[in-house]
């Protein structure tokens, strides 16, 4: 099981890098959040977050409140129209439909992460186990192949969160191909 130091030890010496992290449904919040603020410590990283778990309101205040500077985070919401929510208008954030939709998320981290300033960017995807609610596994893999490709054309740092849960083990064997750090931030659970 790792934490944020074994996890800056296995991406130190990486310039860029796509990380897959494994975390118990217990650790997940805290999880989320350490590693945000990792990323963005040194007020120089600019970043994009995609959630597809909980809206951007909740996670914008949940990482304020935890003392992430979130003003150079560009936020991909797939929770808050398919729950119904008001989309407000945000300057730092793009409402899209829902985690179905696979070609929208991957429009809008397009538009995100191009528009981010600087060379030191990181990229926050949360989380797998959302979008095999939505998909099929094989579909969900193609996806997160093609992701990978571009997620090295943007030379961004970028982590992919999911569950730790039975039912994704094939699906994290099979990605973690694509992945040069692989990380376990809980314990494992059914």
């Amino acid at each position: 099981m790792g934490n944020i130091e074994d996890f800056d030890k296995e991406v130190k010496s990486l310039k860029q890098f796509i990380a897959l992290a494994t975390v118990s449904a217990k650790e997940y919040q805290k999880t989320n959040i350490a590693l945000v603020k990792h990323f963005t410590k040194d007020k120089k990283s600019a970043g994009v977050y995609v959630t597809l778990n909980k809206p951007f309101a909740t996670i914008k205040a949940a990482l304020e409140n935890n003392g992430v500077d979130t003003k150079m985070i560009i936020f991909i919401d797939a929770v808050t129209k398919t729950a119904g929510g008001k989309a407000e208008k945000s300057k730092n954030c793009l409402f899209i439909g829902n985690p179905e939709n696979l070609s929208d998320i991957s429009i809008a981290m397009d538009q995100a992460v191009t528009s981010l300033p600087g060379k030191d960017r990181f990229l926050f995807f949360d989380s797998l186990s959302t979008l095999l609610l939505y998909n099929n596994v094989q579909t969900v893999a193609r996806f997160i192949h093609f992701l990978a490709g571009k997620m090295r054309v943007w030379q961004v740092k970028a982590i992919i969160i999911s569950l730790e849960r039975k039912e994704d083990k094939d699906l994290i064997d099979e990605l973690s191909q694509f992945c040069d750090v692989i990380m376990d931030f809980g314990g494992k659970h059914d």
